[in-house]
């Protein structure tokens, strides 16, 4: 483990608890374990290795978020998104794949939603044209996976853009659209699985349709998206 890693899974343990780490398993759910540590800790934990590690660049950071994600404990995966979040601008087009991996395993609203809206949005708001056409092709494919977190992300990761008066409308809907196309087979579990993922994929665009309709009035979700 590098030196930034084991400072912040020791850090995270330290600031657990056994009754925090049952509460949020109860909560949150899934198949991931818990330290017990709060978001706030977590967000401090973060901010206290990137000042004790100053010297980390691009291929550190990235490789630090590889190395939090790979042991499956919560924290240790909020961590990963935190750190992304916090040194966003330092990622480019390529880094897309990595987050795609992060995204198909998250499985949980708590870790892949704010991948969406504040690393993935940002990220590509931040590129250059070339890398912004690039980074499109991404999303487009993300809104026709049969994953649904990759759906998911491909909805909500214009929302700040969108909040700030920019963003693509028409492409926002033409991904709500094509996600909720999607099918994942005819038989009854299949079944299932379509209700709980339309479920999560009506979910995220009502949260940019609330948002936009405080925000951006003028905006509506119809057939051409104007």
């Amino acid at each position: 483990m590098s030196d930034a890693g084991e400072f912040i899974d020791s850090s995270l343990q330290r600031e657990g608890s056994w009754s925090r780490a049952d509460e949020l398993q109860a909560r949150v759910g899934g198949d991931l374990r818990f330290y017990g540590a709060s978001v706030g800790a977590v967000r401090g934990t973060v901010r206290d290795a990137l000042r004790r590690h100053r010297e980390l660049l691009h291929d550190d950071i990235t490789a630090l978020s590889s190395e939090l994600w790979s042991v499956p404990v919560f924290e240790r995966r909020l961590a990963a998104v935190v750190l992304l979040q916090s040194k966003v601008r330092m990622l480019d087009n390529a880094d897309l794949t990595r987050i795609e991996g992060f995204l198909r395993t998250a499985q949980l609203r708590e870790l892949a939603d704010p991948l969406a809206v504040d690393v993935v949005g940002p990220l590509v708001s931040g590129l250059d044209l070339l890398g912004r056409v690039r980074a499109d092709s991404v999303l487009d494919r993300w809104a026709r996976e049969p994953d649904v977190w990759l759906r998911r992300a491909a909805l909500l990761s214009p929302l700040r853009a969108l909040r700030a008066g920019g963003g693509d409308w028409r492409k926002f809907v033409g991904h709500a659209k094509a996600a909720l196309a999607v099918s994942p087979g005819h038989d009854a579990d299949a079944d299932a699985d379509a209700d709980a993922d339309a479920d999560l994929l009506r979910e995220a665009v009502a949260v940019v349709l609330d948002d936009v309709a405080k925000h951006r009035p003028e905006l509506e979700f119809t057939a051409t998206g104007t």
